[in-house]
């Protein structure tokens, strides 16, 4: 009975200790934006999403008044599901803000008027 135990909390261990293993590590790119040498605001959504839409207007708007300093995408779950796990978003709509260099620095969830997204970007520094 007291090998039964043992061998049941080796196992444990061993799986655990896989399972680390194989999860992603933080120095990998997760989370990560292409670096373009400017910062970027992706937005994370559905096509059939409400609010999501909004945020598609908000963004398209903003991209006009300041695609020349920020990058503004868009990114859909039914096209690029990876990139979804890879910025680990469970909820949408979700704005995530990446640096200059790719890293993420913000993010929110939910829809934001186009004043609040302009008061985020000014408080990252992203535009003037």
């Amino acid at each position: 009975m007291k090998f039964l135990r043992h061998y049941v909390v080796g196992l444990v261990c061993l799986a655990m200790g896989f399972m680390l293993v194989w999860q992603p590590l933080p120095t990998q790119a997760q989370g990560a934006a292409a670096a373009t040498g400017k910062p970027a605001l992706y937005e994370f959504g559905a096509k059939m999403c409400i609010p999501c839409r909004e945020m598609k207007e908000v963004m398209a708007a903003l991209k006009i008044s300041h695609g020349d300093q920020v990058e503004f995408r868009m990114v859909y779950t039914d096209e690029e599901m990876p990139r979804f796990e890879q910025n680990k978003i469970m909820l949408i709509p979700t704005q995530v803000f990446f640096d200059a260099s790719g890293k993420e620095v913000d993010r929110h969830i939910g829809a934001l008027p186009k004043e609040e997204v302009l008061k985020k970007l000014k408080e990252l520094k992203f535009i003037r």
